[in-house]
């Protein structure tokens, strides 16, 4: 992406990411939490983060609702404005990994070109894709918000799902269904991968 000003320079800081990974005693990296509204990737988000700070981890959520409150609350639902919404997203992730900081992530993200351009702003190893995968059925029989309800009305255009694609991933870290298993069977998954990865 091109920058206003040919005056803009980078600005390296004295303390690094890896001194801020010294000092919190952890690895810091991105949890990507992607799926269906209603498929329980913020539950499921509040839930490992939660685990983790019984652990002594230092983490942070960045939820889609909570985001487009204040840093992206203006943009929409088009394609060209879901893009901006995760690229932004990344960039945010990007820094709190910086900041030395376990970073939860939870958006629908439906197109697979813009998880990979999420992808693409992390080293190796720093980006850590969580596919929700969940039945449409069970997501709108859950319908937590009334969206899915409102969207076979027509009240909602350009809905994940309904009036809008999404794309499965094509190769996540992990494959939650939270149609299967229970949400603490769920945490329990995404932390053994954590450990079996050397992450935590």
């Amino acid at each position: 992406m091109r920058t206003l000003s040919g005056n803009i320079m980078w600005h390296q800081g004295t303390i690094t990411k890896k001194d801020r990974r010294l000092l919190n005693r952890h690895d810091s990296f991105t949890l990507w939490f992607t799926g269906l509204s209603g498929s329980g990737k913020s539950s499921l988000a509040n839930e490992v983060e939660k685990r983790l700070f019984e652990m002594g981890f230092r983490s942070y959520i960045l939820d889609g609702d909570n985001i487009r409150h204040g840093l992206n609350s203006n943009l929409g639902f088009s394609p060209d404005d879901r893009k901006e919404n995760l690229r932004r997203i990344g960039e945010v992730s990007k820094l709190f990994v910086d900041a030395g900081v376990i970073t939860l992530a939870a958006f629908i993200s439906p197109y697979q070109v813009d998880r990979d351009m999420v992808r693409k702003m992390f080293p190796n190893g720093e980006f850590i894709e969580i596919f929700i995968s969940c039945p449409l059925e069970i997501c709108e029989w859950r319908d937590p918000k009334g969206l899915y309800l409102k969207a076979r009305k027509g009240e909602l255009k350009e809905f994940t799902g309904i009036s809008a694609p999404y794309e499965p991933p094509v190769s996540p870290e992990v494959v939650i269904e939270t149609g299967k298993h229970s949400i603490s069977e769920c945490v329990d998954q995404i932390i053994r991968y954590l450990k079996l990865k050397g992450k935590i």
